[in-house]
């Protein structure tokens, strides 16, 4: 199953080619770049500063029905759910999409410092987050998975950065350690 990437409102291409590059070690799938027509205006709530990801994930459901595969947003906008106050990302359980957001994994976000090697750990966790739900895992009770509920930084940070034995088994096409 491929895994296609849809960057929207996101410009860093090193890091994109990174991660395409860290996708394609750890997937047999193959990883795509995609572009897709998304109106991420239309999901700015003025009041909160950030983008509601649900119709975005909506609005990318009614456009890409003709790829096979996963799809991830990836995007620099900073997310919310009405319940939260922010999200690092949101994805269909069992389902096809997903979105990710750097906006908050940038350390200068917390400390004002740039660490590029800290924002691709933690955007490469939080990948692996959103596509292991896409592939029907829930949040993991071992803080060694990847699929560890990570509401705040420091839980990013705190777990693993990759699928426990019993998760990595469920994931599609994962080159897992384990096996």
């Amino acid at each position: 199953m491929d895994i296609y990437i849809a960057p929207l409102k996101f410009s860093n291409a090193l890091l994109l080619g990174d991660i395409i590059s860290e996708l394609s070690n750890r997937f047999v799938s193959k990883i795509s770049v995609i572009e897709m027509q998304l109106n991420a205006g239309k999901y700015l709530s003025k009041e909160r500063g950030q983008y509601y990801s649900t119709g975005l994930i909506a609005d990318a459901m009614n456009i890409t029905g003709n790829y096979s595969g996963k799809i991830i947003i990836l995007t620099e906008i900073d997310l919310y759910v009405p319940v939260l106050t922010f999200i690092f990302g949101e994805a269909q359980l069992n389902g096809k999409h997903s979105i990710v957001s750097a906006c908050r994994l940038h350390e200068e976000f917390y400390s004002g410092k740039s660490d590029d090697k800290i924002l691709f750990e933690r955007l490469m966790k939080e990948i692996l987050h959103e596509l292991g739900h896409t592939y029907g895992l829930r949040h993991c009770v071992n803080w060694d998975c990847v699929m560890h509920t990570s509401p705040g930084i420091e839980e990013v940070d705190i777990k693993g950065s990759d699928y426990c034995k019993r998760c990595a088994s469920i994931v599609d096409g994962y080159k897992s350690p384990y096996f």
